[in-house]
């Protein structure tokens, strides 16, 4: 992750003391909304990026009918992958259309427009990823990613971002894996077992390859786990691992983000997954 820290693009201080929260339940994405000159994506211009971040700020700090009290985006990422904090990590972000839809979740803008530059870069996606995964880690995010036009009348993000959004934003070269048909259920208990037994059998071991199927399948649209384990059947270390990751968005520490999946946890990513859990 390419992360330029707000200190590092030259950021002027928020006008007004930024709002706490502890967590929301995704992120939204969007984009500029006003041309992008085509070639700010050469490899040569990214000394431009810095300048385009602090020009956001001016901006949205000189638009008095918003009031806004510094940029309005969590993070900004430009088509060279570089991640530049916005408010960042556990701050009411502005850009989400009003004040329910802010807390609801924290805003990743792409530094794309409705001309000029408007389809993102691979790079580009990757950092979108990187930030929404920081703001899970860190930030308490949820699952859910979304574009700013769900629920909000407006063209943001644009279509290109918009398509991806709709694809489940896999990281490029990373095919989302399909979701497990409708009805599929997973047993909490054989689950258990697999995650308790496959890390030390041998290896391509599985315990209940239907049960931990579609798990690996969540995880791996999570962007958690690689894609080449994905469809094994097996919860080895590294779903193992996964599953831990998820535990820990989900605000659980220590002891209870041991990679052992819960009825709660595993509920969770199945609502957002397509299956239900059994006991």
């Amino acid at each position: 992750m390419h992360l330029v820290t707000r200190a590092d693009w030259g950021a002027k201080p928020s006008r007004f003391p930024l709002t706490h929260i502890a967590s929301t339940r995704g992120v939204k994405v969007h984009y500029e909304g006003a041309a992008v000159p085509a070639d700010l994506a050469k490899p040569a211009n990214h000394t431009r990026c810095a300048g385009r971040v602090r020009q956001i700020q001016a901006d949205h700090l000189a638009n008095r009918k918003e009031n806004y009290s510094d940029i309005a985006y969590s993070y900004v990422v430009c088509p060279h992958g570089h991640v530049f904090e916005g408010r960042g990590l556990h701050k009411l972000q502005a850009a989400n259309g009003n004040h329910q839809l802010n807390l609801n979740h924290y805003s990743v803008c792409g530094m794309v427009g409705n001309s000029g530059l408007t389809d993102p870069t691979d790079a580009q996606l990757g950092g979108i990823r990187d930030a929404i995964d920081l703001l899970r880690e860190k930030g308490g995010a949820g699952t859910e990613i979304k574009g700013h036009r769900d629920g909000f009348a407006t063209q943001c993000p644009g279509d290109p971002l918009q398509e991806w959004v709709q694809r489940g934003a896999p990281r490029p070269g990373h095919a989302p894996s399909p979701p497990p048909p409708t009805g599929t259920k997973v047993s909490l208990s054989h689950v258990i077992t697999a995650a308790r037994t496959d890390p030390a059998a041998a290896q391509g071991h599985t315990t209940f390859p239907a049960d931990v199927k579609p798990v690996e399948a969540a995880l791996v649209a999570e962007g958690l786990l690689d894609p080449s384990f994905g469809d094994d059947g097996s919860f080895g270390s590294r779903t193992v691992d996964a599953y831990a990751a998820f535990q820990r968005r989900q605000g659980l520490s220590g002891a209870n983000a041991d990679g052992i999946p819960g009825k709660t946890t595993l509920t969770v990513l199945g609502s957002q997954h397509g299956f239900t859990v059994a006991a």
